[in-house]
């Protein structure tokens, strides 16, 4: 038994601050006679956490590390990206701190609440979707998909309801007032990742003046 234990130990502390799956931990428990009820203890006993059916994390008793929110939410729904107001504050673009973390996907919208926090996905067309993704790696060496900022900012503005902007005075009105944007970011920004998304022919109007607002910005 203390072997099984010691080497079961070993195993899951190999995972570090990686997400895993049930059939993961299956396969380090494969020696235990009935592995889901040792599950089921486990997560009682905060050994690892469960995020949502077949998806876990270590508890902090064997991970000291902290588990990438960014990760988890490509994981949870997918596919998905982070973007909107979590991605524009990651950015440093807006003033809040956004606790929340937001993303795009192709499928239905939805709300997940987890031990680890909400995550929320908004429902995106599939062209625009797929416009300026990007693959970021955090210190640990861990991986997931990002807006880039332009991106990020496309997104809020294509995706918010009822956002009605009809000239580039109110689109520069909402980025300073409304977003509370920070424009010497803004002045950083590829105007060819909005093009990008402008040939989607979706709201094209709004990313226009975007565009456009940009521009001006640039120049004062």
């Amino acid at each position: 038994g203390i072997i099984i234990g010691m080497k079961f130990i070993k195993d899951l502390q190999a995972l570090k601050a990686v997400p895993f799956t049930h059939a993961t931990l299956k396969s380090i428990l494969s020696k235990y006679k009935n592995p889901n009820d040792k599950i089921q203890q486990m997560v009682r006993a905060g050994e690892i956490i469960r995020i949502k059916r077949s998806l876990y994390v270590l508890g902090e008793i064997y991970n000291q590390a902290s588990v990438s929110k960014e990760l988890l939410a490509n994981l949870i729904y997918g596919p998905s990206y982070v973007s909107l107001d979590y991605a524009l504050s990651y950015y440093n673009l807006i003033p809040e701190r956004v606790f929340e973390i937001t993303s795009v996907t192709t499928k239905i919208a939805k709300n997940h609440h987890t031990p680890l926090g909400r995550f929320s996905y908004i429902k995106s067309p599939n062209c625009i979707y797929a416009k300026a993704i990007k693959i970021k790696t955090n210190s640990d060496g861990v991986s997931y998909m990002l807006a880039s900022p332009e991106k990020a900012l496309c997104d809020k503005i294509l995706l918010t309801q009822n956002l009605k902007i009809t000239s580039i005075k109110a689109m520069i009105e909402y980025l300073e007032y409304d977003l509370r944007i920070d424009f010497y970011g803004l002045v950083k920004f590829d105007l060819e990742l909005i093009k990008q998304c402008m040939g989607c022919n979706y709201k094209v109007k709004l990313l226009d003046f975007l565009y456009k607002a940009l521009q001006k910005i640039r120049i004062n």
